[in-house]
């Protein structure tokens, strides 16, 4: 069993996303680090807190700057950070008078958290178009089907006939929910983070607000009037929101697999997943996963709920395991919407026998 399925050569295959996956690679993490580095020299530049040939040199160097990867390993041993060694390692490639500005003013979180939040913004984008053409993909299916007459079901026994739209619209409904939620849910997360070591920007003397804003505006994030280091309700309701979308598709899942049923026959699947035994069988994979992808999230965002707790004005444990769990959460969030509108494409309303 693989340490994770999102990754593995084959597990991806049902349970990645390679789109989501990209915005939490090494490389991805590394370039909007980098980005921040060069943005803040800029804007610290501008603002006549270092010279503007060191912001200039800094930009230089960060352009074609390849870090190497395995002091930064050793780094992150030593450090519980990737940013002490990166920061060695750019300010021996900047080199002369200049080194010394690199990363000036910041800490550590600053340039992580920052990384992230720019991430999360691309993450938020994907995830509104997504829901949007899945919402679309299940109004044609009522269209289509919505008149059909199926069976309802209450704790698992039958009740009376219902149209498909009854059950469509129960899919349907909390996915515009969701998306109605998610540009709050985003503002929430698409914040600067620069303070310094805890939270007062003390080396920049009086030009603290001015170079935040010149750096947010850069960054396309906000600048916010104080620190959110230990502040995690934004990163916190954004992993809430990923387990409510999840557990709403888990919903439709469930309900598919369980209406195409041979004994039940209310849905057909247009494809589906072979039998290595038994040839005849079009197993609902893909309504499958997608409980598995609600019932994993679910469980996970607990963990960040943990993660809120952060002791005073940085937590090493609290933050690291949002490390560990965040990005997980996002993928199987990913995952779900791809899965489901591949599902939705490829099912269709039978009605029901009267006689049964």
């Amino acid at each position: 069993m693989p340490a994770s399925p999102f990754d593995h050569p084959h597990l991806s295959g049902l349970l990645g996303d390679a789109e989501i996956a990209a915005l939490f690679s090494a490389e991805a993490e590394m370039r909007e680090m980098l980005r921040f580095e060069t943005e803040l020299a800029r804007a610290e530049s501008a603002e006549g807190v270092i010279p503007a040939e060191a912001a200039e040199r800094i930009g230089e160097v960060l352009a074609g700057f390849s870090p190497d990867a395995e002091g930064l390993k050793a780094g992150v041993a030593q450090d519980g950070l990737v940013i002490p060694e990166l920061v060695r390692q750019l300010r021996k490639a900047v080199g002369g008078d200049d080194a010394v500005h690199v990363h000036f003013g910041a800490t550590s979180q600053d340039v992580i958290d920052t990384s992230l939040a720019i991430r999360l913004v691309g993450v938020c984008d994907i995830f509104d178009r997504r829901l949007s053409g899945l919402v679309e993909d299940l109004t044609a299916l009522e269209r289509r089907d919505g008149g059909t007459e199926v069976m309802a079901h209450t704790r698992m026994q039958a009740a009376i006939p219902v149209t498909a739209a009854r059950k469509i619209r129960s899919w349907r409904d909390p996915l515009e929910r969701h998306r109605e939620r998610l540009p709050a849910v985003r503002d929430g997360v698409a914040v600067l983070h620069f303070a310094g070591a805890a939270g007062t920007l003390e080396k920049l003397g009086g030009k603290g607000e001015a170079v935040s804003t010149r750096l947010a505006e850069a960054l396309h994030l906000t600048a916010i009037d104080h620190p959110r280091h230990s502040e995690r309700d934004g990163i916190a309701e954004f992993a809430s929101w990923l387990s409510v979308v999840t557990g709403s598709l888990g919903k439709m899942g469930q309900d598919i697999a369980l209406a195409a049923q041979s004994e039940v026959g209310e849905i057909r699947l247009g494809s589906g997943g072979g039998s290595s035994a038994m040839p005849h069988k079009v197993n609902p994979v893909g309504a499958e996963a997608l409980v598995t992808l609600a019932r994993f999230n679910a469980t996970l965002v607990s963990g960040m709920h943990h993660a809120m707790v952060h002791e005073n004005e940085r937590s090493g444990a609290a933050w690291t395991l949002e490390w560990m769990l965040l990005p997980q959460m996002t993928i199987a969030c990913g995952a779900a919407l791809s899965t489901a509108a591949k599902l939705v494409a490829n099912i269709s309303f039978k009605a029901r026998d009267a006689s049964a």
